[in-house]
């Protein structure tokens, strides 16, 4: 069976739902706006796409993959029980019981939790599922994207091929939290202070030393967003 296009998909819920842009997409599937535009690019949907918008939206999924039956997916039971010959059990009758799920890009933009400079390139390399429920509590799931980390600066709360999820939409400073931060062309991880015309990155290993930020330095210097999960890989 010929794999759905993103055009026929994206005419499907222009019709049947309040989506009317890519913008509108993304908001819906709680992606960022690059996610859309990759799989524009590819012609391709992930299937997982019109799962979670045919629970979000009532949609009946045999008719937004395949142009089969009713849009909504109440009349399509209805059809289906008004006939005998197709009063079966369908699969697509138990999506309302799947957790809506996001995807968040990974982006090649390392973050450096030592001292060393980096070349940020927010290239998207892979994507990876959550539940949009958990991202939701976290922060804004359209905002975040996830990162690896290297060196051993935070050592022992975060350590050297960590993954975090940054939600870029959190930059406000509060004592404490770890934050992605740009210093001219360095990517960090550290602990933010903000002090009267200053701000002081702290980091967890005790062998560096606070970085004090200040005066024409806080003009090159920005906060991505807050580190919200890390993911370790034990090896």
């Amino acid at each position: 069976m010929a794999q759905l296009d993103f055009h026929t998909f994206f005419r499907r819920l222009e019709k049947a739902t309040s989506i009317k842009s890519q913008q509108d997409l993304a908001t819906a599937l709680g992606v960022n706006r690059s996610a859309i535009t990759q799989a524009k690019r590819r012609d391709a949907v992930p299937s997982k796409w019109i799962l979670a918008l045919s629970r979000q939206f009532g949609l009946n999924p045999d008719w937004l993959e395949f142009g089969k039956g009713m849009p909504q997916r109440a009349k399509a039971d209805a059809a289906a029980t008004a006939s005998p010959a197709h009063a079966t059990h369908s699969e697509h009758e138990q999506v309302a019981s799947i957790p809506a799920i996001a995807t968040v890009p990974k982006v090649y933009a390392r973050l450096c939790a030592g001292g060393g400079s980096f070349d940020v390139e927010a290239a998207v390399v892979e994507e990876h599922i959550f539940r949009q429920d958990w991202l939701a509590r976290k922060g804004k799931p359209g905002s975040m994207v996830l990162m690896d980390v290297f060196g051993n600066s935070m050592e022992p709360e975060i350590r050297e091929g960590d993954m975090v999820l940054v939600d870029q939409s959190q930059k406000d400073i509060f004592a404490g939290s770890i934050y992605a931060v740009g210093l001219e062309e360095t990517v960090m991880v550290k602990r933010l202070e903000r002090k009267m015309g200053e701000v002081v990155l702290h980091s967890d290993n005790p062998d560096y030393s606070p970085i004090q930020v200040r005066g024409d330095e806080l003009e090159s210097f920005r906060v991505i967003g807050r580190i919200v999960w890390i993911s370790r890989e034990y090896r």
